[in-house]
Order: structure tokens, then C-alpha cells, then sequence
């Protein structure tokens, strides 16, 4: 297990969540922030706000939310096996996602027809 730095006595929310990897960039998780993608303990937080232990902090990324419970405090960016001992992940299980039966053209056989293209979109559903 790598070591973790020592715990600062207070780290702006959007430097955590930078250190734990829920984001690539801090600017990106500012900009979480900034967007309302991101709240503390149930109300939208600001970048600045302060996380202390025992937070529950929600991230909204594409296709799902992330709900974190904060155990520790870290500033500085840290590895992904130690970044996971800072927090608990009470993120329910997402459901798999539905196979699309997407019809599939031989290789080689040419454009699709104007009949081609309407069964396509019949399997589809578009009409």
C-alpha cells in the first residue's frame, strides 16, 4: 500500500475530489462545481466549500451518479489503490446496458439500397 502524505486539517471540495481521481483535471472538478454536478450533504456545492470527514458528496458524471463518503482528507493527488482508502463508495450497481441489435452489412457487399435502408430503420424503430 503506498503511503498517503499527511492529513491536511481542511482541503477545498474541488482539490478532493481532484486527489481521490473523480476527476482528470482540478479545473475540470471546478467546473463540476460550477455546473451544479456536484453536492455536498444534499446542497449544490461551491469549489471552495471545505470537505470534512463524514461528508457525503454526490457527483453527477455521465450516465450516473456517484455518491462518496468522505474518510480522508487528502490535497495532493495520490495514486489510485491509496486515493481508494480515502473514501466509500455508496454508489448503487448500475443496470448493463442493452445490447442494441444493430444490423450488420458483409463486408464488401456495396452501399445499402433504398430497401436496405428501410429495413434498417424498421429494426431500428426510427420508423
Amino acid at each position: 500500500m503506498t503511503a498517503l502524505p499527511t492529513a491536511p486539517s481542511s482541503v477545498r471540495i474541488d482539490a478532493w475530489l481532484w486527489a481521490i481521481r473523480a476527476y482528470k483535471t482540478r479545473s475540470a472538478a471546478t467546473a463540476a462545481c460550477r455546473a451544479g454536478h456536484v453536492r455536498l450533504n444534499g446542497n449544490p456545492a461551491k469549489a471552495s466549500q471545505t470537505v470534512v470527514i463524514g461528508d457525503t458528496i454526490r457527483v453527477r458524471q455521465p450516465g450516473y451518479e456517484r455518491i462518496l463518503e468522505v474518510r480522508r482528507l487528502i490535497a495532493k493527488r495520490v495514486g489510485a489503490e491509496a486515493a481508494s482508502h480515502c473514501f466509500t463508495d455508496h454508489t448503487p450497481e448500475r443496470p448493463p446496458m442493452p445490447a442494441l441489435g444493430l444490423p450488420q452489412r458483409d463486408r464488401g457487399a456495396g452501399r445499402p439500397t433504398k430497401k436496405d435502408r428501410r429495413e434498417m430503420e424498421r429494426l431500428r424503430g426510427q420508423q
